[in-house]
This record gives C-alpha cells, sequence and structure tokens, in this order.
C-alpha cells in the first residue's frame, strides 16, 4: 500500500512526539522517585534527630529525678527519675533500630552509647541505693556524682557526633537531590522544546506539500483540504495539551524546588551558607513539630498527659536550653515574684508553649536585648509572662497572629513559619488556658499565659 508523502510526514510526526513525550513523561517519573527516596531519607534523618533530642531530654529529667529525690526524699521525684530511666531506654532501643542498616562507624558509635549509658544509669541506681541505705554519706554519692557526671560528658560527645554525621548526611542528599533535579528538569526541558520542534517541523512540512499538491486542485478541492488541516491541528493540539499537562506540572514544580534551595553564589560563599543549612535544618525540625502538633491537635489526638513537676526547675531548665540558642546575642532572665510550689502539667506541651513564645522573643528582638520570664503562682493558676525589648507588633496584626502561617506586617525581612503562636493557642486549649498580649511598636512585647489550676479539672 503506498501511503502518499503527507500521511508519511504525519505517522512520522506523531511517532516522534510520542517518542519524545515518552521519554519525558520517563524522565518526569524518575524525576518522582528520586524525589520521594530523598525525602524518606529525609524524614529519616529528623527522626533519627528527633530522637536523640528526646534521649537528651529524657537523659536530663532522669539526673534532675534522681537530684531532687537524694536533695529532698521526695518519692514523686523517684517515680519521675524511673520514669524517665525506662523513656531511655525505649529511646535507645529505637536508636538502635534506626541504625541497624547504617554504616559500621555509626553502628559503633550506637553501641558505645549504649555502653556509656548502661554504666551511668548503673551509677544512678547506686546512689538511689546508697541514699535509701545511708542518707548522709554525702562522699559516696559525691563519687558517684562525680564519676556520673564524666559519663555524661561522654554521652553528649558521642550525641553530637552522631548528630554533626547525620547533618552531614543530609547536606549531601540535598546537594545530590538538586544535581539530579537539574539534570532531569534540563532534560524535561530539553524533550519538550524538541517535541514542540518536530511538529512545528510536521506541520510546516505539511503545509508546504498540500500548498504545493493544492496549486493544480480547484477550489473546492483546497478548501477541503484545508478544513481536514485544521480538523487535523485541532486533534493534535487537544491531543498535546492533555499529554503534556502532567509532565509540565512535574517540571514546573521541580524548577521551583530548584530555585528556592539552588544558590548561584553556593561556591563563592560555601563558609557562610554552611551555617545556614544548619539553621535552616533546625527551623526546619522545628516547623515540623509545630505542623504535627497542630495537626494532632485539630484531629484531636494531642496527648496531655499530666504530672507533678517542680515548675521552678523546669523555667530554670527551659531558660538555659533557649539561652543556648540565643547565644550571647540576647539576655534571658527568670524572674520568680512569688513561691511557687510542684503543679500538675503536662511537661512537653508546657515546653512547647514557652518555648515558641520565648523563640519568637529572641527573633524579632535586637542584639544585646533582654528578654523576660516571669513566673506567678497563684493558689488556682499559672501565670507566665514574656516580655522583650523587640519590634512590636502592629495593633492592625494583634487579632491574627494566632492564625497558622499569618505573619505580621512589620516581620517580612526576618525568617520564620507563622506556626509558632499557633501552637501555643492550640497547646493552651488542652489547659484550658488564655494568652494575652500587649504591644508597642519599636518597644516591645508582652505575652501573659494563664494555665488554670488542672487537678481540680482532672
Amino acid at each position: 500500500m503506498n501511503w502518499p508523502n503527507q500521511n508519511k510526514w504525519i505517522v512520522g510526526g506523531f511517532s516522534l512526539t510520542l517518542l519524545l513525550m515518552g521519554l519525558v513523561s520517563l524522565l518526569s517519573y524518575k524525576n518522582i522517585i528520586a524525589l520521594r527516596e530523598n525525602a524518606n531519607k529525609v524524614q529519616s534523618t529528623y527522626e533519627i534527630i528527633n530522637n536523640l533530642s528526646d534521649f537528651y531530654a529524657s537523659m536530663t529529667v532522669a539526673e534532675s529525678g534522681r537530684r531532687g529525690y537524694i536533695a529532698t526524699g521526695n518519692k514523686p521525684e523517684l517515680e519521675r527519675h524511673l520514669k524517665a530511666v525506662q523513656q531511655m531506654q525505649t529511646e535507645l532501643s529505637l536508636l538502635q533500630k534506626q541504625f541497624a542498616h547504617a554504616p559500621l562507624p555509626q553502628q559503633e558509635q550506637v553501641t558505645q552509647l549504649q555502653l556509656l549509658v548502661r554504666q551511668r544509669l548503673v551509677l544512678l541506681k547506686q546512689s538511689i541505693d546508697l541514699y535509701k541505705k545511708n542518707p548522709l554519706d554525702t562522699l559516696t554519692q559525691l563519687s558517684i556524682t562525680e564519676k556520673s557526671v564524666r559519663l555524661r560528658e561522654q554521652i553528649l560527645v558521642i550525641l553530637a557526633q552522631i548528630k554533626s554525621e547525620e547533618k552531614k548526611l543530609l547536606q549531601s542528599w540535598l546537594y545530590t537531590s538538586r544535581s539530579h533535579i537539574q539534570s532531569r528538569v534540563i532534560l524535561s526541558i530539553f524533550g519538550t522544546i524538541l517535541s514542540f520542534v518536530v511538529i512545528d517541523a510536521v506541520f510546516l512540512i505539511l503545509y508546504y506539500q498540500w500548498k504545493k499538491h493544492q496549486e493544480i486542485t480547484i477550489i473546492q478541492q483546497n478548501i477541503q483540504h484545508e478544513k481536514e488541516l485544521i480538523e487535523l491541528k485541532s486533534k493534535l493540539f487537544s491531543m498535546i495539551s492533555h499529554e503534556f499537562r502532567t509532565p509540565l506540572s512535574v517540571i514546573l514544580s521541580s524548577a521551583q524546588l530548584l530555585e528556592n534551595n539552588f544558590s548561584k553564589e553556593a561556591d563563592i560563599k560555601l563558609l557562610k551558607n554552611l551555617d545556614r543549612i544548619q539553621s535552616s535544618a533546625k527551623l526546619m525540625n522545628q516547623f515540623l513539630t509545630d505542623l504535627l502538633i497542630l495537626t494532632r491537635a485539630e484531629s484531636g489526638n494531642l496527648e496531655h498527659n499530666l504530672e507533678i513537676i517542680d515548675i521552678e526547675s523546669f523555667c530554670l531548665n527551659l531558660v538555659e536550653d533557649i539561652q543556648l540558642i540565643a547565644s550571647e546575642k540576647h539576655q534571658i532572665k527568670l524572674i520568680s515574684e512569688n513561691f511557687c510550689h510542684k503543679i500538675a502539667l503536662d511537661e512537653k506541651l508546657l515546653y512547647s508553649i514557652l518555648s515558641n513564645v520565648l523563640i519568637n522573643a529572641i527573633k524579632y528582638s535586637p542584639n544585646g536585648g533582654e528578654i523576660y520570664l516571669i513566673l506567678k503562682c497563684e493558689a488556682t493558676k499559672t501565670i507566665f509572662q514574656i516580655q522583650d525589648q523587640g519590634i512590636g507588633i502592629i495593633s492592625e496584626d494583634l487579632p491574627k497572629i494566632y492564625q497558622p502561617f499569618y505573619r505580621g506586617q512589620n516581620v517580612e525581612k526576618i525568617m520564620g513559619t507563622g506556626l509558632g503562636l499557633a501552637v501555643v493557642k492550640k497547646c493552651l486549649e488542652c489547659y484550658h488556658g488564655t494568652i494575652d498580649v500587649e504591644s508597642k511598636v519599636g518597644l516591645g512585647t508582652r505575652f501573659t499565659i494563664t494555665i488554670p489550676d488542672q487537678k481540680s479539672r482532672s
């Protein structure tokens, strides 16, 4: 069967176009797979870092409980210590599972960490047993404490090494992902452009052949052929529009991701950007944490476990943690206006509430500014006031600051997600608590958080 030249060009053009479209779709599919794999690796790294942070927090609580028990003989402090020890062992087991398929050096680090933790737990148990037998034997207690502190320092070194390795791996995955995405986006764009070039060439050839052929035909035949050509163009462009929509969407999203994550000045500012990467990783971790809390709160699955805590000790530990973030640029001061006894609260939720407000105070305060955490305890409620000397909040923004992702008009140049105060609001709902704000632009802001007595509600 002898096909006209026009039909041959149409079939050839369609075949080549479909081949190029298939290639673009394949590259787009590989791009999606690579992004998913990278996301899984990043998620795994964040889980490890979160687990390390939880382990450190449990270790701190265990030591605090032991010291509280030895200092006061208070059994709730002993129970808090035992609960924290159990949590440490759980988190350590999870850490071992997470590193089950890791390289040998990392597995050895985890093994060494387990050994040091076991040794320290033995010392903590000896300290408690000694106190039960002879509370006045302070010399032996001091010796045990010194050994425990040395082990703690070794544990912290290993934790820092593991975190450092995980951050390096995260940086490597991000760099590899950017390189792959860049090459695949270029190939996808090239394939798309080439497809359009082939289509245009096919139609150009068809047009010239049709014109040459119709020069010797009557006007009616010319009109008929023109209608057929118009119909063919319509079908072809409809098909192209449908088939390219998905790969073009992938190309666009990948290009946006590349633009947001790739800097042309990366080689020039490498050292500076390394610090930015670390800061961004922390912000991201905070963002994920805040987003998880919001999601659980909105679905009604946010855990709320009351436990008796020493609120002054808790605030001291919190200030120490936040001061590490603030470094020397800001000074955080704790003021306790009256005697604060032990109260029933969820320690993790309270930490999330106060840390978010304190971090905001640091973020929006000038270098050298002082930030105050004021603690007030009353018979039926506990009040926390956080006061800064920062840029303040515009009055128009005050009713909206607790909305997720909302950011004020005067903070455009300051990095943030707009989730912090939304998380605070959701956590306070678990306590039936309130948050009030007073702010003057250029002078500072004061947040007042009020939490009613939880025993009367339990």
